[in-house]
């Protein structure tokens, strides 16, 4: 399993989830977005990573008790966290969690959007 906590390596990997794409915004964040919405951001640089993501309600209250996880700043009240590579997230951990947060934005996009992005079989198997 990759490494997310390195800039190619995130953005390889929310690529490969549907109807993604990358932006660069905010300085040098590579931001992950379906459907126009933001779901996952890559923040610093490979020296000082932070990964900010979308989560479950459970999940937001859960992973700031970990090390080096903490409430996203500006994002807390969409209940999004902010990991670095000090987490006690593991490679496949962490990519379950974006893949959660691909699941969660998506599903909350419109049926002619989810149509549009061929989403609706994927987001129907989750």
């Amino acid at each position: 399993m990759m490494n997310l906590f390195v800039r190619d390596a995130f953005e390889a990997f929310v690529l490969a989830l549907p109807a993604t794409e990358i932006v660069r915004q905010w300085g040098d964040a590579s931001v992950g977005k379906v459907g126009g919405k933001i779901f996952a951001i890559f923040g610093g640089d490979d020296t000082a990573p932070r990964l900010s993501f979308k989560c479950s309600d459970m999940a937001f209250e859960l992973l700031p008790e970990l090390d080096d996880i903490v409430p996203a700043p500006y994002l807390a009240r969409a209940k999004w966290v902010a990991a670095g590579p000090g987490a006690p997230l593991g490679a496949e951990e962490l990519a379950a969690y974006l893949t959660e947060a691909h699941r969660l934005v998506a599903g909350k996009l419109t049926a002619r959007q989810k149509a549009n992005l061929g989403l609706g079989d994927y987001l129907a198997t989750r």
